[in-house]
């Protein structure tokens, strides 16, 4: 079973869209939405939850106040400021860090773990969705990640579905590495600006330090022909398979807001020809081949 990760160095790139637009166009697969932080696929799939599941992670502080004597020693230990002056735990700006629950000497904080958010297995009109919303200023996206994915792999399995589609998160944090870490290939969506051949070039960095072999893409490449060069240069330079360059048109935000995938939406538009070759190009690489992924990985 072969994973691909649809990563880019920045938000905004238009990686979610095109995760949606691979799916209508893959056979026998399960999608995986491992941007839990942010999560967004699900509003072009309309998924339909099957099993909904809560994701505990960390713990948080509550202090028992018939216990409590007021000492003060928790006030002192704080560094995040998170127990007011009396003595009640800001739930938002509490780390789980435990500190005050072993200095206090009465033991009256108690240290419970939190529910964080939920995760889903749901069904979409292109097959199964692994997906998770994590919960408001919190944290452990990181686990929740992986959580997502070991449900992906299990849940393909049972299915016997070939490929798991995964759309990760932006930037190079503790989400992405959750995500592309032993994953068969990677296809970075770069966006032809300075900002995003920067954001492209750290998360491609990333990337080779876990030697997962990566695939390039441009999305909106003709709104910026220099910073296009540069790119495919940087590719070329790097030797990074480069699979395509998309055309920017308004039909990718116009088939979003119906819920739609551009094949749904607008199949004859030209975004849709030049992501049907990418996709080609895709599943036709080496990189995508599992014995040539451990060759890269040992070399």
């Amino acid at each position: 079973m072969r994973e691909l990760v649809i990563i880019s160095g920045k938000g905004g790139t238009g990686k979610t869209s095109l995760t949606a637009a691979f799916a209508s166009l893959a056979e026998n697969m399960l999608l995986c939405d491992a941007d839990v932080d942010a999560a967004d696929l699900h509003l072009l799939m309309k998924p339909t939850v099957r099993q909904r599941s809560d994701f505990q992670g960390g713990h948080q502080a509550v202090i028992n106040r018939s216990q409590c004597c007021e000492c003060g020693i928790c006030l002192d230990l704080c560094r995040f400021d998170a127990i007011s002056t009396d003595y009640e735990v800001d739930g938002i700006s509490c780390e789980g860090c435990g500190v005050c629950v072993d200095f206090c000497p009465l033991k009256a904080i108690d240290f419970p773990i939190k529910t964080c958010g939920e995760w889903f297995i749901s069904e979409t009109r292109f097959g199964p969705l692994v997906h998770a919303r994590l919960g408001i200023a919190e944290e452990n996206s990181g686990r929740l990640v992986s959580l997502v994915r070991q449900e992906s792999k299990k849940r393909a399995e049972a299915l016997n579905r070939g490929m798991i589609i995964t759309d990760g998160p932006p930037g190079i944090g503790c989400p992405v590495i959750a995500s592309i870490t032993d994953a068969t290939a990677l296809v970075v969506v770069a966006e032809p600006t300075v900002s995003g051949v920067h954001d492209m070039e750290r998360v491609i960095q990333l990337a080779a330090g876990f030697r997962i072999p990566v695939m390039i893409c441009i999305n909106k490449y003709d709104l910026n022909p220099e910073q296009t060069l540069a790119i495919e240069a940087f590719s070329k330079e790097k030797e990074i398979r480069f699979l395509g360059k998309i055309p920017y048109n308004p039909v990718f935000t116009k088939a979003m807001i119906q819920g739609e995938t551009i094949f749904e939406y607008d199949p004859d538009s030209d975004v849709c020809q030049a992501v049907t070759e990418i996709w080609d190009n895709i599943i036709t690489a080496p990189e995508m081949n599992y014995l040539a992924h451990l060759e890269f990985s040992f070399n």
